[in-house]
Order: C-alpha cells, then structure tokens, then sequence
C-alpha cells in the first residue's frame, strides 16, 4: 500500500473538482485544466502537500496565480478527518495542512506489505541496463566499480518499481582492441620461449598478460609454436578471453552485482546485424563515402561532427558496432533501454540517439547515464597506483581493503554526474562519520532492542493489537511520516533514474531514527507506549532493510 500515493490522488481530485466548481460558477474561466502534481514542499512550514495549478492557470484565466489559488481553495473541503488547514503560498501555491490519523495507518501498511514493502505493482513495461561492459582486456577500475554500484542498483530500483528488468553485459570480444590483445599475448608467449618478440605498440604490456601466457604454457606447453601467427593468436586469445571474463563475473559477483545476459560484440558480425544495419543507414541516406570511408551524417542531424562508421579498408568502426547492438536491444522487445557510460562518451550520446531515430527508433526509449571520475584517497592524499600491481587500484583491491558494502554506498551516494572523492580511511572506520556504518548501525540499534526485549519476555505485537495513537511526540510522527514517503522514494529514484536519492533516503531515515533513539526510551515505557514504539522502530527497520538492500548494501544485525 501506498498511503502517499493515495493521499495525493486524493488531495489531486479535491483540486480537480474544485476547479470544476469555480468554473461553472463563473468564477474561473478556463478552457482545460492542464496536468499538475501533488508534490511535498521541501519546507516543512508549507504544509504537508502542495499543488501548482493556480500558476498553470494563470495564462488561460488571465488572473494572477494567488487569486486564482483563493478561488479554488474556497471550494476546498477542509477540518475534515484528512484535510487540517488550506493555505495560499507565495506564487499561487496551495498547501495542504493534513490531521494526523494517516500516519497511524503506516504501521499495519509496512506490516501487510511484507518483504514487498516498497514495492509497486508490475507496470508491465521491460527494461534493460547494461553496465559496466569493460574491455574483457584488463583488471576492472574505480570507473567499472562506480558504474557496477549505479547501474545495479538503478535495476534493483526499478525492479521495485514494477519494471521487468533485464541486466546485460556487452563483451567487447571483437574490433582493434582485442586485436592488440591477440599480438600481445602473442609476443609474451614467444619470449617464454626465449623467441624475439615485441608487444604492439599500444598494446597490453601488464604482468596480467604475462601471467595468462604463463597459465597457458603450464596447460598446453609449446604446442603454439608449429601453429600460424594467425592461428596462435586466436587460440591465445580465446583462452585469455574466457580467463579474464571469469575474473570479470567472480569479481562482480564479489561485488553483488550478477548478469542476466553476457551480449557478445563477435556475435554481431557472426550473425551479419551490422552488415544489416550498415546498408539499411546507406539505404536511408544517413551515410556518405569520403575519402574511401562511408560517414554518418550527424552534422545535419543537429550534432557537432559527423562520424565514421566503415573505415576506409572497408573494417567497421566501434560506431557501427554499437548501432547494431542497440537495435538488437529494441528488436528484443524492451520497452526502454538504459546504458551506463563514462563521462568520456559524452559526445557518443546524441549520435547514437540519432541513429536510432534514422532507424525508426523512438530515441527517448534509449536512456544514458554518464559518470564522472572516482579519486581515491588515503589519508588525505590521492591514490592513483596499486600496491600490489604497480597499476590503477583494482575493483578486487577496493573490495579487500573496504568491503562490498562500503564500496557500494560510496559510490551511489552522489549523483553520477558528480565527481567522487573515495576515502578509504573513511571508509573503513567503525564510526558515525563513516556513512555506511551510520545507516547499517541504525539497523543494528533496532535489532539489539528487539533482542532485549525478547530477553525480558516482552513481545513485538503487530498493529492490530497495538494502540499506534501512543505515538503521539513530534519525533514519532516525523519517523511515520518519513517511512510513509519510502514507496513514493523507490517510484521517484527509478523514474528519474537516480540512485543516489536511495541513498539519501536512507542517510535521512537514519539520522532520524538514531535521534529518537538518543532522546526516547523504547524498553523502558509503560506498556502501551512500549509496544507502539516496539512496532515503530521494527517498521522503521524494515523500510532502511529494504532500501539498503536496493543499494546492494547488507543490514547487519550486529555491527
């Protein structure tokens, strides 16, 4: 149950029906009442709820917002058993003033709810994101790590909202890069051998690959060596391939993070959808040949330059690649496709919208969230080399040194297109500054009392048997009316794609409850006070369990 959510449907028809009523009086002339949301002020001074219609009104009834505000709140029922008061903002706002007895009802919704509190009903609408899709080339970095975090629990988020939610990795197992790899493993294998060799320039030159050469020798010996450069390299490539995606799906399981599909870059060429999609963009005319090369024309679709999609020794570039991947997605039936990319990919966006839009895709169902830079420090100085390695700091370090949960919360935190500064001393510590432990500790605060109170024999009622109106000091009711708000958060979060207002939301919820904690006993009470604030700090408890573990965080009943 959405207790908002119907307040605000409520409180939404009131305006309607009173606009309605001015109208047919006389007093307000319009011609179509136009949309306009039930929202919450983000002062608590402006009520409970407030609407915007009066200043949407304003150009139709020639009349200025606040006498047009006036107008419909005189039609507005009000000192009934949901509305208190009716004020008139500044601006034209109409603030709602609600009686308390909603937020009484909280309790039993959570407790009906169940584990599905939070949750919205199915939409019917599928979804995929795609995360992370690093160069099965290397070890994974704080950028694979921050958009590990957001993308998997942006899916965890709109799951709960009700969308059918598929994760995918793209493998780039095709194209230059694995080209480079090849030569690469290629040259280290022939100097295992005491052969001449030389990593490519541009190649992958790091101990990793020497120690996938190594593994392969220990396996298969010099059986390579007969064999044609060609060959060689495909057989190296194939098992560092499957090498480095197993590192790459244990790490990220580690992580918390686990794929519905690995998409593989090759099969696109095996299959032919990019020779597809390369001659239905000539056939539309959104390609042209310069220089031995065919172009996409992005410049006369709005963009700042125009690309290259067939190169001009006839090799297609990663542009058509990533076309053809996209309408794969579309022809799979998702509703909306989201990507998750770096902040470097930037100009990459609007030429893939616009190829979909050549292509007879509507480009508002492709979504992309662009992230910005993790710096990790220590101590307050910046962390740029592993210890270990000698390279960038691995995604397997981080997870060793701070722990998935750690991890996980610094980096949905912020808002992706934020820089993020990673403490790692902070992270570690077992203090209120750290704010993982802060929002796990409150979880932990609420078992311990429970445990007591199963120790001295008292036990937790479900609301029915509870008189939840013992709840009546402001602290109480600011918690009930927060833990009210939690499923119009998860809709909200996954709507507008961001996960950081989980994150938020659970910061908030926290501090809260770890001030109620601190000012009010729960145990000690008399009875009737004792089991309402029983049921308060349970269902407090499992609306942060929930939203944690939206954000692939853990809720410890220890800490």
């Amino acid at each position: 149950m959405n207790l908002v959510k119907q307040i605000q449907d409520e409180l939404k028809s009131r305006v309607e029906k009173a606009c309605e009523q001015a109208r047919e009086q006389g007093r307000l002339p319009y011609t179509e009442l136009p949309s306009f949301v039930v929202e919450v002020p983000r002062e608590k001074a402006h009520g409970d709820f407030a609407v915007n219609v009066a200043m949407l009104l304003a150009r139709q009834a020639r009349m200025a917002p606040a006498r047009i505000a006036e107008l419909i709140a005189g039609y507005l029922p009000c000192g009934d058993q949901l509305v208190k008061r009716v004020e008139i903002a500044g601006g034209g706002f109409i603030n709602f003033f609600l009686e308390d007895d909603w937020l009484y009802l909280v309790p039993q919704a959570v407790w009906d709810a169940g584990d599905k509190w939070g949750t919205a009903p199915a939409r019917g609408k599928r979804v995929q994101v795609e995360f992370v899709s690093a160069n099965p080339t290397g070890d994974l970095h704080m950028g694979n790590a921050r958009g590990g975090a957001i993308g998997d629990s942006l899916a965890n988020i709109l799951a709960a909202a009700g969308y059918e939610v598929q994760r995918e990795y793209y493998v780039n197992d095709a194209g230059n890069q694995m080209e480079l790899f090849a030569a690469s493993l290629e040259a280290r294998y022939l100097q295992e051998w005491g052969l001449a060799a030389e990593v490519p320039e541009g190649g992958y030159a790091g101990q990793d690959v020497l120690e996938t050469v190594r593994r392969f020798i220990a396996a298969h010996g010099d059986r390579l060596l007969a064999e044609s450069p060609a060959t060689r390299r495909q057989r190296l490539a194939s098992y560092a391939l499957a090498e480095k995606l197993e590192y790459i799906r244990a790490t990220l399981e580690e992580f918390g993070i686990r794929y519905d599909r690995w998409f593989s870059e090759q099969s696109l060429y095996d299959s032919g959808k990019v020779d597809e999609v390369v001659a239905l963009l000539k056939q539309r005319g959104a390609l042209y040949q310069r220089d031995g090369a065919w172009w996409f024309r992005a410049e006369g679709l709005g963009q700042e330059k125009d690309e290259v999609v067939i190169r001009s020794n006839g090799i297609p570039t990663y542009f058509a690649a990533d076309i053809a991947y996209h309408v794969d997605k579309f022809e799979r039936g998702f509703d909306l496709v989201i990507d998750v990319w770096g902040a470097d990919h930037h100009g990459h966006v609007a030429r893939m919208k616009a190829a979909m839009a050549v292509l007879g895709i509507d480009p508002e169902r492709l979504q992309v969230i662009l992230m910005q830079l993790v710096r990790l420090y220590r101590g307050g100085e910046i962390v740029r080399m592993s210890k270990r390695t000698g390279t960038l700091v691995t995604l397997n370090e981080l997870i060793e040194e701070v722990g998935k949960d750690a991890a996980r919360f610094s980096f949905v935190m912020r808002s992706p297109d934020s820089h993020l500064d990673f403490d790692l001393e902070l992270a570690k510590q077992q203090s209120m500054e750290n704010p993982v432990f802060y929002a796990q500790y409150a979880h932990a605060r609420v078992c311990s009392i429970m445990a007591q109170a199963r120790m001295a024999g008292v036990r937790l009622q479900p609301p029915d048997e509870v008189d939840v109106r013992q709840l009546s000091e402001p602290a109480e009711k600011e918690l009930l009316r927060k833990i009210a708000d939690y499923p119009n958060e998860v809709v909200q979060a996954a709507e507008s794609m961001s996960p950081h207002r989980i994150s938020r939301y659970v910061l908030d919820i926290a501090g809260m409850f770890h001030s109620y904690y601190n000012h009010y006993r729960v145990l000690q009470a008399e009875p009737a006070v004792r089991a309402a604030r029983l049921l308060l700090v349970e269902t407090f408890r499992r609306t942060l369990k929930h939203a944690l573990g939206l954000l692939g965080v853990s809720a410890p009943e220890k800490m």
